[in-house]
């Protein structure tokens, strides 16, 4: 379901029962777009995340508490500067506008009382959030629109703030469904849930679907072609929809199908049986567990971009030199045809007529019949003497093409493995350390820029832990792959790996033990799995050994090792159900 208007309208009763009479007590801009408020009030104490961000806009109820920069962005100095310590009057929203108004009080310089506004508009692209006077005019906002940006509304310092009319919807709390609903439909041809998303403010796509199933009438039927009684039953429909939203009578559940979120409600749900619906108490909840995982990964894919550049530039470059080689490689493959040309010339040539440009001769080493071309123009003998500098010239060719591709080869697998690494990066402490990696093998340079971004950080494995109670620990990264493997493997602890396939070592602690269940080592190569580059298989290959059989050639780059000795297994990529240890 979208973040519509129902879904705020829910969102602004928990909040306005939680928050209202707080106090603020903190404020902080972890990112460009994104507000996160500490209120204290009299039931404890509460983070209000507020962002604005494009792909991606939400608030909610959160017990993160996101580290801001060490300068604050100007707009958190404002909001500071005027409402930190203020006590929150009332959180609303206007109709069923995905905005939301939040009314604080405060004491001005001269000690007097004022109120102000922080307004979220949650629209998509066009998402912000915008600080009010008590008059409407716009102090400041966290985006700021001018007019060469927006024709319709500039969001600028000083301008009056207006909400935009451009879609000319009707609010469904003021329409009176029973009276209008007839000629609403009657005068679309669309189809009949679309009639209803485009006509009224704050109803997503999938509502109107909810809306036309209550009803009992087929979602895609014209809404100008609807009977007198279809039109009834959805206009009943809608009204209950409508006092079920004065009322508050809100259940927020998320639909799960195969064990993935796949939607959420905020109100009764009919569309989808009762068996894939889990409900949730708050609504807070419901959007950190069905966004949030979301909105941390798409955050961290934001801030993954410079690394992801840097990887994929190198790997095109390494890739397009590989293939060039190949080529180059292939060509050499007539070298053995010149040195046994060479060969057959000083054996036979003595009885070949000068001048001649060509001649038979038996290959010795095949029993067949083969021409062989000659130059005429030179001594027959002087041909085998330039067929064998033809033969050296393309050996050595071949010899140093087969260095350079082992090479380029290893820098390709090398490249894709840091490319599988940003993939499964899961917070900032990941980046940090991939970038450490790159800096380590000179992919970025070293300067008194990125030395200075340097930090150190603290950044463990994951752990889990099988249904049999044996620790699993997969790497993150090559570098963590590396320690894992020959610094905290023990000689016995099993180890397994994708195969032929970028991914993390996966390690089995066996604690000296020498019988492992079978369900640890399935358990720990769905991990090796899931942790690789084909974790969106239903199934992959996965080698396993005893970690004393795993080496590391020398100069080898991070998280590169070799292994002769191993037993495989295909298994699915599924990790659900394997505990994992949360530090």
């Amino acid at each position: 379901m979208a973040f519509d208007g129902i879904t705020i309208s829910c969102l602004t009763r928990e909040l306005n029962q939680t928050l209202a009479g707080g106090r603020i007590s903190k404020i902080a801009q972890p990112e460009t777009d994104e507000l996160l408020l500490t209120i204290k009030t009299f039931q404890g104490q509460y983070r209000l995340m507020l962002s604005a961000n494009p792909s991606l806009p939400l608030v909610c109820l959160t017990e993160l508490n996101q580290p801001g920069p060490v300068t604050a962005p100007n707009f958190c100095m404002l909001l500071r500067k005027h409402i930190q310590n203020g006590r929150i009057v009332s959180v609303t929203q206007p109709g069923l506008e995905r905005i939301i108004h939040i009314q604080v009080e405060h004491l001005d310089e001269l000690g007097d009382l004022c109120r102000k506004t922080l307004v979220i508009e949650l629209m998509g692209k066009y998402s912000n959030i915008i600080f009010l006077k008590d008059d409407n005019t716009i102090i400041d906002s966290i985006k700021h629109i001018s007019g060469m940006i927006s024709s319709v509304r500039e969001v600028l310092p000083g301008r009056e703030y207006f909400i935009p009319d451009t879609q000319k919807k009707t609010d469904p709390l003021t329409f009176d469904a029973g009276e209008r609903m007839g000629e609403l439909l009657s005068n679309s041809p669309m189809a009949a849930y679309k009639a209803i998303y485009s006509g009224f403010t704050g109803i997503s796509p999938i509502m109107a679907q909810e809306l036309c199933y209550e009803a009992g009438i087929d979602a895609d039927l014209p809404a100008n072609g609807l009977s007198k009684e279809q039109t009834n039953q959805l206009a009943d429909c809608f009204g209950r929809m409508t006092d079920q939203i004065r009322e508050g009578a809100f259940r927020p559940v998320i639909v799960y199908q195969g064990g993935v979120p796949k939607d959420y409600f905020v109100l009764p749900c009919a569309l989808y049986p009762v068996s894939e619906q889990k409900s949730f108490d708050s609504i807070s909840e419901l959007l950190l567990a069905f966004y949030g995982e979301k909105n941390a990964a798409d955050r961290i894919r934001q801030r993954s971009v410079s690394l992801r550049r840097v990887v994929q530039s190198a790997l095109e470059r390494n890739v397009k030199k590989y293939d060039l080689q190949k080529v180059q490689m292939k060509d050499t493959e007539k070298r053995e045809k010149y040195r046994v040309y060479g060969e057959l010339i000083s054996a036979y040539g003595y009885s070949v007529p000068q001048g001649s440009k060509s001649f038979q001769a038996v290959n010795y080493y095949t029993n067949e019949e083969i021409t062989i071309p000659l130059d005429p123009d030179i001594p027959v003998l002087d041909n085998a003497k330039k067929y064998f500098e033809k033969y050296a010239k393309l050996k050595r060719t071949y010899e140093a093409l087969t260095e350079l591709t082992a090479q380029g080869k290893a820098e390709i697998d090398y490249l894709q493995s840091v490319s599988a690494a940003l993939d499964m990066a899961q917070c900032e402490e990941d980046l940090i350390q991939i970038r450490e990696e790159l800096l380590l093998t000179g992919h970025i340079r070293k300067s008194g820029e990125n030395s200075r971004k340097r930090q150190k950080t603290v950044n463990k494995p994951w752990h889990y832990v099988s249904s049999d109670g044996y620790d699993i620990f997969v790497g993150k990264n090559n570098l963590q792959n590396d320690q894992l493997t020959f610094k905290e493997a023990q000689g016995n602890d099993w180890w397994f790996h994708a195969k032929n396939c970028p991914g993390s070592h996966v390690l089995v602690k066996t604690n000296g033990e020498t019988d492992i269940p079978d369900a640890t080592f399935e358990e720990a190569a769905r991990l090796a799995a899931y942790y690789s580059k084909n974790r969106d298989q239903d199934k992959t290959e996965v080698d396993y050994v005893q970690k004393k059989h795993v080496k590391k050639p020398g100069g080898a780059k991070p998280g590169f090792v070799v292994y002769y000795t191993n037993y495989s297994m295909v298994v699915g990529t599924d990790i659900s159900g394997i505990l994992q240890v949360v530090r």
